[in-house]
């Protein structure tokens, strides 16, 4: 059965809320080339669409939350090398925490044409920061995004809350058995091949039913190394194997994520579909473009939002949610 697809309404007062959303509610859903109301649908189906979803590290997920991107990379495809030194890493969290929800540190880049990291040089550039903000009395949650158990094994140990993999447990499938242990939230990001060689020519029949088909793999994988459901975030992993035009494609169906009943991520920040429709070729000049998909996600459901530029997003995400009531 294909699956089904919410359709959104902004400040609406009927229907139903989108995953127990107040903000974002839906009277129908798109089933195929169907539409249908959501008084046909079965209770299992309107629990999927409609259930609040777990808090994660103890956000509600209510709302659309920022996670602030810091990444102690020396060649991230947007701020690499900027954050470095322990000094500069603290400093730029302290920045970021007036307004993000949660902060996500990662010690690899996984931009296009990246080479893998050493588990011992990742460990090193993340754990420190993470051990150094814990220290200072941050007590935002933090995620670590990572790929390999070690590493975040080490970040657990210095205070992070949170593992973000985008190969869902496919590079290093022992990280489901860490999170399994640990019991911390972990999200799960689709991906088509390894981030060296993602971008060559990537190719789909359907792009939105390959993507959540691999999304419910990978959960049951999860499941069944004893990683609870209610720990479980999806991820589309948008430029992640992706040309521009899947990219749209995702982010116009981004609802449909909602069928698998658990929350959202989206990180489309700065990527490059945004400078090549926004005319921006520097990375650090998508601020705008950056926003507008932010929000258009807001609008879609999804609870994080996972972006380079904290304070606008969240002074637009304000100004949004009072209009949206």
């Amino acid at each position: 059965m294909s699956r089904l697809r919410p359709l959104p309404l902004i400040g609406a007062s009927g229907g139903l809320a989108l995953a127990g959303q107040g903000h974002v509610r839906f009277t129908h859903v798109a089933q195929g080339d169907r539409v249908v109301d959501v008084a046909a649908l079965d209770p299992a189906a309107r629990d999927r669409l409609a259930g609040p979803r777990a808090d994660v590290a103890g956000v509600a997920m209510d709302r659309p939350r920022i996670m602030g991107i810091l990444n102690i990379t020396p060649d991230s495809f947007s701020d690499g090398g900027a954050y470095n030194s322990v000094k500069a890493a603290v400093a730029r969290a302290r920045a970021m925490v007036g307004d993000a929800d949660i902060l996500d540190i990662g010690g690899e880049s996984t931009r296009p044409g990246a080479d893998d990291v050493e588990i011992e040089e990742e460990i090193r550039r993340t754990a420190p920061v993470i051990r150094a903000l814990r220290d200072e009395g941050v007590t935002l949650p933090i995620s670590i995004d990572t790929r390999k158990a070690a590493v975040a094994h080490a970040a657990i140990e210095a205070g992070a809350d949170i593992v973000n993999d985008v190969s869902a447990f496919a590079y290093d499938p022992e990280l489901a058995d860490l999170v399994a242990e640990t019991g911390v939230p972990v999200c799960l990001m689709h991906a088509k091949g390894t981030p060296k060689s993602m971008q060559d020519n990537p190719s789909y029949g359907d792009v939105v039913a390959e993507v959540i088909d691999a999304l419910e793999d990978r959960i049951g994988f999860a499941l069944s190394r004893g990683v609870a459901r209610g720990q479980i975030i999806t991820d589309p992993g948008i430029g992640f194997g992706k040309t521009g035009v899947h990219n749209l494609i995702l982010l116009r169906h981004l609802a449909v994520l909602h069928d698998l009943g658990l929350p959202v991520l989206l990180g489309a920040s700065r990527k490059r579909f945004i400078g090549t429709i926004g005319g921006a070729d520097e990375a650090s000049a998508r601020m705008p473009g950056s926003l507008s998909v932010a929000l258009y996600g807001a609008g879609q459901g999804a609870q994080i939002l996972r972006v380079h530029d904290v304070a606008e997003t969240a002074q637009a995400l304000r100004l949004w949610l009072a209009m949206a009531g």
